[in-house]
């Protein structure tokens, strides 16, 4: 018996389960976004965590598990402070602040984006997400000093 498990978030750094071979692939026409609530373990009831979910690359709306929370926080990232047109638009930042029993959101998408690259794979909307959440971080960091 052979059976084909397609990892797009978690799967790819935390199988769970024992696995024979490993295939790096894809799915043509989708991509990868930061749009399922996590209530159970990167977030809690009261601040739901943001994990990856998968949507048509045309941008229609597409849950894979269950959809639990539709709130979302967005801001627009700026890389110059002179410029009227953001770098990157709605980038969530319940990332930053959501913590479950797993543990923190922001390691979700660290892991994700790490376990990607070790692959090969090179997805823009998780590294924008992860260098954005490392930006706000640090100046969270150096505010607090």
């Amino acid at each position: 018996m052979a059976m084909w498990v397609f990892g797009y978030g978690s799967l790819i750094w935390k199988a769970g389960f024992h696995f024979d071979e490993r295939v790096v692939g894809f799915i043509k026409g989708y991509r990868r976004v930061f749009h399922q609530g996590s209530t159970d373990h990167r977030g809690t009831p009261k601040f739901p965590g943001r994990t990856v979910t998968l949507e048509p690359a045309e941008g229609e709306y597409l849950e894979v598990r269950e959809k639990q929370y539709d709130k979302k926080a967005y801001l627009d990232l700026f890389t110059d402070p002179m410029a009227t047109t953001p770098a990157v638009s709605g980038v969530m930042v319940q990332i930053i602040q959501a913590e479950g029993p797993s543990g923190p959101n922001r390691d979700y998408l660290f892991q994700l984006e790490k376990a990607l690259l070790e692959l090969g794979c090179e997805d823009k909307h998780v590294i924008d997400l992860a260098n954005t959440v490392r930006r706000i971080l640090s100046e969270e960091d150096s505010a607090s000093k």
